[in-house]
């Protein structure tokens, strides 16, 4: 199975959150535990420290998953990086959903939020691109073609974790 197949694979698999988000979130419902806590949280209807809030998890959840992925390079288990990976998407989506439903705002003020919380993907994909950009080998003869396909993947991975925060943060659910 080749890189191009896993990434197919895994920009269908977003495609098909984001197409399907309302059910998603209506799955999760607004009597489950983590909405019920956020919602009974004052701060959670301001735009501005609901959005930090969700830039805060955001970045738990990546810096946790590449700390558990850096981990895993020690083990010899083939493939549980992907499980672990798939696990991420998981708990982003649970987390996305949740912040969905605990919010009551007006759409203005979700769009606000949404796009706080999901600055912290833009940001890693700026980042990433900055690096691809000014990729330079560290000694003469050095070939830097695998650190750039590192790069393109962190700059692939960044953005659809954007777009699907901002997404599944922003839109309005629909009352069912």
């Amino acid at each position: 199975m080749g890189f191009s197949l896993i990434i197919l694979v895994g920009l269908l698999g977003v495609l098909a959150i984001i197409l399907f988000k309302n059910p998603i979130i209506q799955g999760l419902g607004t009597n489950n535990k983590l909405v019920n806590q956020l919602k009974h949280k004052a701060w959670i209807q301001n735009q501005w420290l609901c959005g930090a809030f969700l830039f805060f998890v955001n970045a738990v959840l990546f810096f946790s998953t590449g700390l558990i992925l850096y981990g895993i390079t020690f083990l010899s288990i083939p493939f549980i990086h992907l499980g672990v990976m798939i696990m991420a998407v998981i708990l982003s989506v649970i987390f996305w959903s949740s912040v969905n439903l605990a919010w009551e705002g007006e759409k203005k003020k979700r769009l606000m939020m949404a796009g706080v919380g999901s600055s912290f993907y833009l940001i890693l994909s700026a980042i990433f691109i900055y690096r691809l950009v000014t990729l330079e080998p560290s000694y003469p003869g050095e070939d830097t073609f695998m650190a750039a396909i590192g790069m393109m993947f962190g700059i692939i991975v960044t953005s659809v974790a954007f777009l699907t925060c901002f997404i599944m943060t922003g839109s309005k659910r629909k009352v069912a």
